[in-house]
């Protein structure tokens, strides 16, 4: 485990971790919630974030870093405060009414970039695969998708349909929160 891996789960872990009944973004409820940027928008946790996304962005040779707003919007930039030299951008769950009428904001990106695409919290992969689909109706291609933390819930697999391309999770809810009441037996 990288120092900036074990500082990461840290920060989740002591900042992140919300115990009780919540309903996800899925509509689902669950005995616990993970608030990620409750941990990566302090220095530390902002920090590790950085240097794993930005490494990740590097090894897929990627030209363009970012995904749904308001879930990737962190992540995007602590990849660019990482060292990633790419161009960052945001997903709009619609095009804007006004001004430029864009659903992609940032940079513009051509025909060519490559583009990998990034979210705090996967449970089900649904506003990740949005923010895929978003680009792929662009015309740009998705390099890979990095999630900070993974809830194991079957998003990873959907999200990589969608993509076609490879998916990582940072951290899970495993290494997170290991002693989490739905957490399946060891068999």
């Amino acid at each position: 485990m990288s120092d900036a891996h074990a500082v990461l789960v840290a920060e989740l872990r002591a900042h992140a971790l919300v115990i009780g009944d919540v309903v996800l973004t899925s509509g689902a409820t669950a005995k616990y919630y993970v608030d990620a940027k409750r941990a990566i928008l302090r220095p530390a946790g902002f920090r590790a974030l950085g240097e794993l996304v930005a490494e990740r962005v590097r090894g897929w040779d990627a030209t363009a870093v970012g995904g749904m707003t308001m879930g990737a919007d962190p992540v995007a930039c602590a990849a660019l405060a990482g060292g990633a030299q790419v161009k960052g951008f945001f997903v709009r769950k619609e095009a804007k009414g006004h001004g430029l009428h864009r659903r992609i904001e940032g940079p513009v990106l051509d025909p060519g970039d490559r583009c990998v695409v990034v979210e705090d919290v996967v449970t089900t992969g649904g506003s990740t695969i949005a923010a895929i689909e978003a680009l792929q109706e662009a015309e740009l291609e998705i390099a890979g998708v990095v999630a900070v933390l993974d809830r194991l819930a079957g998003g990873a697999q959907r999200i990589e349909a969608a993509a076609g391309a490879p998916y990582v999770a940072l951290t899970t809810i495993d290494e997170v929160y290991p002693d989490r009441p739905d957490r399946p037996a060891a068999g």
